[in-house]
């Protein structure tokens, strides 16, 4: 703001301007100035001003400043002689502003043009009258010659000034055509001017500042010189005008600067080339707390706090001295001793020959932005539900832990922490009670560490717990039987109550790797042992699980492989009717005919493929390739059903109806001869889209079964809300005798109209009891005996 008072000064170098404090000492000096007076700004500034520029009348013009001092308002432009270093003595018209701060002037500010010429004309009109008509002529003022209300006569600067080319264009006008309608304070221009004539008729001459229109249509400004004479008997107005338009918009933008100085939001400081404060605007007091009185006359460093390291002001000073800025943050106080972030920006001012002669502070308080900012780096270093740190966090925490322990040669422990089974949670009663229940947890987890160790989210349901500086392994054991109880405790949400296990697997530094990467992999391999060993419960890593993770993720490439070069294959398992004996159908069951280690059964990588997202590509090869041949057993003359596993990724999959239908259409097989079988826990898992799926597929027409029934939810409810055209009894029930579950199981099926089958029947006792029970159909050693040696045996393989 201050650069563009200094600018609106260096823009009217006809104008001197200079500025001086209370004690009469010189505070600013222009170009203008030194032109004017022959004193260069730096022989002027801070000597007092009668020693620079002694006025004739100094008593006189010393009262003038003083009332300006006093009232605050703009002293009365007037004429002055002043006597130059040179011995030259010169006419000024002066005219004296306040500079007020706070409501307090500070300083005030002088603005002078040099009206020595035409002091001298004005002269030479009153001593030599004869000479006034070349006087006249050759004028550089314009002068205008007004009788009876119209313009008589113009010299040539009136021309050149008004833009108006020739006389005519003027003489025989009322003066009034040359102004606008209303002046800039809004009276109307011919009102005003007729004042103007009135004032000059009764006191002999009228001076005054006027706006006016030239030929062209641009508005300037001019000091207007009315002067009331008599002519061979005529009353006339000797008129004579100045264009001080630059002088105005100096004027302007001196009063803009000023305003915007003192009414900016930021706090500006101002000093002198020695740093000394000269000037504060409000919002400096506003912010700081400290005002102009305290501020005024004190060195810079020692009045900003933040800047009373001499390091730093160093720096500053190295810095404007270079670039003639600096701008940088701080740690500000307020005059109450509350500390606050601040931005501090330092530009250098220089005068018109180059040299520094003010500094300008501007001074921002940071506060929000620095909250804004703080709190912007929490939510990208924190978990948005759980509020702890994220793995970016724990990521830059566990490099610094590992730092701490290389140092101190001590040891550290990663904690990999994943819920057992999270997922029912959410797929049976929803993600805001799985949500509720994760931060709950996070709790309970952050209760059980110390306040050096760190507890991260790093999504899901998998935690990473840093124990940093550890006595030994003991006591990461600890830790980890405190996380698993604490785990264990019932969680109350809302209406439902939950109890949930862990399963955590630790890695040591230095023992399980000294870097960032194999921790983490470690702590994951030891968390993976412990949920294939029966999850909730801790493990320690150790060299043995990592050859057993390398084998489960060679099965995982091997399965993709198997997918791409068609190694899995199908057997058959009969189911027979009961009564009679006949083949009814066949399950269908994959085997892998692995390149390197023979024929697999599904119990060795059926588990790898679903938590490798695999079920779906193998499930619908199983689905296609068995619609397949049960088409070929069709038109070879057996009729037969072919039954097919789901698993619940392929029932909770959206497009399971299109791929049933596409096996159908693709084998030419009829939906009746397809049989899907289902567990009660993948119907559970399907939540409450399980019963739409299931009435799809029935409306597809195939047939559904739950298979091992009496081992899951076994609910009557369900059962009749749901189309299901079979029950399987368990091959556990069945091996076991336990003729009362299964007589009941019967019953049940008979009551809701579906059919029964049994499996894992293996004696003749056994399928005599199921037949006195009414059992429908049974698979089984016996089934598949029954078979062999007939047309049908090739059909098992």
């Amino acid at each position: 703001m201050i650069t563009h008072l200094v600018e609106a000064m260096e823009l009217a170098p006809t104008v001197a301007v200079h500025s001086m404090d209370a004690n009469r000492t010189v505070r600013f000096w222009n170009a203008g100035a030194a032109q004017m007076f022959g004193v260069a700004p730096d022989e002027a500034v801070g000597r007092p001003i009668a020693g620079v520029l002694p006025f004739v009348r100094e008593a006189e013009h010393d009262a003038v400043v003083d009332e300006v001092w006093r009232s605050g308002k703009p002293g009365p432009a007037r004429d002055w002689q002043v006597r130059t270093r040179d011995g030259r003595v010169l006419w000024i018209y002066s005219a004296s502003f306040p500079l007020i701060q706070d409501g307090v002037v500070r300083q005030v500010f002088c603005m002078d043009i040099d009206v020595t010429e035409r002091k001298r004309n004005e002269a030479a009109l009153e001593n030599a009258g004869a000479h006034f008509r070349q006087m006249y002529l050759k004028s550089s003022d314009a002068i205008l010659l007004i009788g009876a209300d119209s313009i008589a006569e113009v010299n040539p600067a009136a021309l050149a000034l008004f833009k108006c080319g020739a006389a005519c264009n003027m003489v025989g006008r009322p003066l009034s055509d040359f102004a606008p309608l209303r002046q800039p304070g809004g009276a109307l221009s011919s009102v005003e001017m007729t004042r103007a004539w009135d004032l000059a008729h009764d006191t002999g001459n009228f001076r005054c500042d006027w706006r006016y229109l030239n030929c062209a249509g641009e508005l300037f400004w001019a000091e207007v010189l009315m002067t009331s004479i008599a002519l061979n008997g005529e009353h006339l107005f000797y008129v004579v005008v100045r264009d001080i338009t630059a002088r105005k918009q100096a004027e302007h933008r001196l009063h803009l600067a000023a305003q915007v100085f003192e009414n900016s939001r930021d706090a500006i400081i101002i000093t002198d080339r020695e740093q000394t404060v000269i000037a504060v605007n409000r919002a400096y007091s506003n912010i700081t707390g400290r005002g102009a009185g305290e501020m005024l006359g004190q060195p810079l460093a020692r009045q900003v706090p933040g800047l009373e390291d001499p390091a730093l002001n160093q720096d500053i000073r190295r810095e404007l001295d270079a670039t003639g800025h600096w701008q940088g943050e701080i740690h500000s106080r307020r005059a109450g001793g509350d500390a606050f972030p601040a931005m501090l920006a330092l530009t250098a001012i220089r005068d018109s020959n180059g040299a520094v002669s003010n500094y300008m502070g501007i001074l921002s308080d940071i506060t929000d932005r620095k909250k804004t900012e703080e709190h912007t780096r929490h939510l990208a270093e924190h978990d948005f539900l759980t509020d702890l740190p994220n793995r970016v966090l724990l990521l830059d925490r566990l490099s610094q832990a590992l730092q701490g322990a290389r140092r101190s040669h001590r040891m550290l422990a990663l904690m990999f922490i994943d819920l057992d089974r999270f997922k029912e949670v959410n797929d049976t009663l929803g993600h805001q009670v799985g949500d509720e229940l994760l931060k709950e947890i996070a709790r309970r987890l952050v209760k059980c560490v110390r306040g050096a160790d760190t507890v991260s989210r790093q999504g899901g349901d998998e935690f990473l717990i840093i124990l940093a500086d550890i006595g030994g392994v003991d006591q990461a054991a600890h830790v980890a039987g405190t996380v698993l109880n604490a785990i264990a405790q019932p969680f109350r949400l809302g209406v439902h109550t939950l109890q949930v296990s862990g399963s955590i697997g630790i890695a040591i530094y230095p023992n399980d790797g000294d870097d960032i990467e194999q921790l983490i992999k470690h702590a994951d391999v030891a968390m993976y042992h412990v949920k294939e060993g029966g999850r909730n419960g801790y493990q320690f890593f150790n060299a043995d699980m990592q050859a057993q993770i390398a084998e489960r993720v060679a099965l995982e490439e091997g399965l993709r492989r198997a997918l791409r070069n068609q190694e899995f294959e199908l057997e058959f398992q009969a189911e027979l009717d009961v009564l009679s004996g006949d083949p009814v159908g066949m399950e269908a069951l994959v085997r892998w005919r692995h390149p390197e280690l023979g024929l697999l059964l599904p119990e060795r990588f059926m588990a790898v493929a679903e938590d490798a997202g695999l079920m779906i590509p193998i499930g619908t090869w199983v689905l296609q390739q068995a619609c397949r041949h049960a088409r070929r057993w069709r038109e070879g003359g057996h009729p037969l059903v072919v039954a097919v596993n789901l698993s619940t990724q392929q029932f909770t999959h959206k497009n399971l109806l299109g791929c049933v239908r596409e096996a159908l259409e693709g084998s030419g097989l009829s939906p009746e001869y397809l049989e899907l079988e289902l567990t009660e826990a993948i119907i559970m898992k399907g939540g409450a889209a399980a019963q739409g799926t299931l009435l799809a597929l029935s409306a597809l027409g195939v047939r559904l079964t739950i298979d091992d029934f009496g081992t899951g939810y076994s609910r009557l409810g369900y059962l009749k809300d749901y189309p299901v055209d079979k029950l399987k009894i368990d091959s556990s029930f069945t091996t076991a005798g336990d003729g009362a579950v299964v007589a009941t199981i019967i019953a049940m099926a008979r009551n809701l109209k579906m059919q029964v089958i049994a499996e894992g029947v293996e004696t003749g006792e056994q399928l005599a009891y199921l037949r006195s029970k009414g059992c429908d159909q049974y698979q089984g050693r016996l089934a598949d005996a029954q078979l062999r040696g007939s047309a049908l045996a090739p059909l098992l393989h």
